[in-house]
């Protein structure tokens, strides 16, 4: 993960790994962080890209469709 003193203005820029809660298992799930764009990738065969909206929304643009409780968790995770 890049150290946030080097991300500014791009607060919490960088790679993130974590098991997430998807289709009944636990699975890993690695995020790219960059600028307002998030590049999803689950157990290695789900993607997904998620963008962060001017009113702190996180939504879906591209990728295989995520459950919404999937896209909140992944935007706690990453942004707190």
């Amino acid at each position: 993960m890049i150290d946030e003193k080097d991300t500014a203005p791009a607060e919490k820029d960088g790679k993130y790994e974590f098991m997430i809660h998807y289709s009944g298992r636990e699975l890993s799930c690695t995020v790219v962080k960059e600028q307002d764009k998030f590049n999803v990738c689950i157990d290695d065969n789900i993607t997904a890209e998620l963008t962060l909206q001017q009113d702190g929304t996180l939504v879906q643009t591209a990728g295989n469709d995520l459950p919404d409780s999937a896209v909140d968790y992944i935007k706690k995770r990453i942004l707190g």
